[in-house]
């Protein structure tokens, strides 16, 4: 029975729930959530393992804060004997439009901190990744406070679309593997 790691990249304290740069938290609890599972806290990260077509799912949420999200994801990955292929990360992407999720089998961290510190702890940039366009609507010298900032009311129903596409995407990846999943989902617009 083949074992993923699906991990989510954010930053766990309460006050950046609902950000844009926690997408990969509000991703990996939804996909949690669809199939009955639940966080608990153990070493690095929340942790929920999901069975799902007789294959075994661990999703972690690091509690090691955005910049050093790679030292779980390695912990995680050697704990339950992963392989490279069968890890999922899932980030925020400022370069891709709000109705746009891209998936690759690795590439540049893209100046994304938390791939930055995936990168450097595997040794590697060949990992798959989930990117959630968060879009790029701020003003010169305002990117931290957009990427740090909450979702307009006005993008709620599009972001919980995103994220349930999100859920199928992992779903795919995990059953098909990722060139059907980048097949399927790269070319998506996703609208309201």
């Amino acid at each position: 029975m083949s074992t993923f790691l699906i991990a989510g990249l954010g930053n766990f304290d309460l006050e950046y729930a609902g950000t844009r740069h926690n997408i990969g938290f509000d991703v990996a609890d939804a996909f949690v959530h669809k199939h009955e599972g639940s966080f608990s806290i153990n070493r690095l990260a929340g942790v929920a393992e999901i069975k799902w077509r007789n294959k075994t799912v661990i999703c972690i949420k690091p509690t090691t804060y955005m910049n050093l999200s790679g030292r779980a994801v390695k912990y995680w990955m050697d704990k339950e004997h992963i392989n490279i292929e069968n890890l999922l990360v899932i980030i925020d992407d400022l370069a891709l439009p709000l109705s746009k999720i891209r998936i690759r089998p690795g590439g540049s961290d893209g100046g994304h901190n938390g791939l930055k510190s995936v990168q450097e702890c595997l040794e590697t940039t060949e990992y798959p990744r989930l990117r959630f366009g968060i879009g790029d609507n701020f003003s010169k010298g305002t990117q931290v406070e957009y990427v740090l900032g909450k979702w307009q009311k006005k993008e709620a129903p599009l972001i919980n679309a995103k994220i349930e596409k999100c859920v199928e995407a992992i779903e795919c990846f995990i059953s098909q593997g990722i060139q059907r999943t980048m097949e399927q989902f790269n070319k998506l617009t996703i609208t309201l």
